[in-house]
């Protein structure tokens, strides 16, 4: 018995290690985003997978601008409406996590009820209900950089740990100005200056408050809840919000 004990465990250790000596081969070298910047980004590869799927020409507008030339009404913009607290935390909203689990464990709750199940221990929370509200800036960074968008605690404890080595490598101003290149903004738009040339015929230095406010609020899905081409009144009502909590922003020192 104690043979067979030890054989099972030594084959877990084997396999721990196997899984550590993997992810400490394939962890992103987060460190020479210092100075150079990323070419494309997991994000990125997935949406021309899916025109190449889907039997179309792949699309990417960018164009890649220093922090300086992003005005700061659109870095004030996005923070209002992505991450408020961007300056104070070291890439985890703590507060803003826990009002995500909370809402998600709303929503399971309701869910189990109406499915007829009023056992209490089965009301986990599903990570699909799991909202955006959770996640920083740095946090979506590291996922639209590296991950895939699936929903699970391994991908979602990989995200952790790139999010802290982002926060330890690089400055506020450097998280916030890659994310404001990489991130979507449309169909094959990537990055504010490519953003702010489609929507508004201007560049991003030049965006005004509202417009700002326009950009920022489409960032959670701009290719359906918040695309202004099928939901204009949605992206509106956002903007509105985004544009009150603006001034109250604090923005990086850089």
């Amino acid at each position: 018995m104690w043979r067979v004990v030890k054989t099972i465990a030594l084959g877990v250790l084997a396999l721990l290690t196997l899984w550590i000596v993997y992810e400490v081969a394939t962890f992103p070298r987060v460190a020479q985003l210092r100075t150079k910047n990323p070419e494309t980004t997991s994000m990125i590869e997935t949406r021309l997978k899916e025109a190449r799927d889907a039997g179309r020409e792949p699309r990417r507008v960018q164009q890649w601008v220093p922090l300086g030339r992003i005005s700061p009404n659109l870095q004030r913009a996005v923070l209002a409406g992505e991450d408020s607290n961007f300056v104070a935390h070291n890439g985890f909203d703590y507060a803003s996590i826990e009002r995500a689990w909370d809402e998600a464990q709303k929503i399971s709750e309701k869910e189990a009820k109406e499915e007829g199940n009023d056992n209490p221990s089965d009301w986990i929370p599903d990570l699909s209900n799991f909202k955006r509200g959770g996640s920083t800036v740095t946090q979506q960074l590291a996922k639209n950089l590296y991950l895939s968008s699936e929903r699970s605690f391994a991908r979602k404890a990989r995200e952790a740990f790139i999010t802290y080595f982002l926060e330890r490598s690089l400055s506020k101003c450097r998280i916030l100005e890659i994310y404001l290149n990489v991130i979507e903004w449309g169909d094959g738009i990537y990055g504010a200056e490519a953003a702010a040339r489609t929507y508004f015929n201007k560049s991003a230095a030049d965006l005004t408050p509202r417009e700002a406010a326009f950009l920022s609020a489409m960032i959670p899905s701009p290719l359906n809840i918040f695309n202004p081409q099928k939901n204009l009144r949605r992206v509106q009502r956002r903007q509105r919000v985004i544009l009150r909590g603006m001034n109250s922003v604090r923005l990086p020192a850089c």
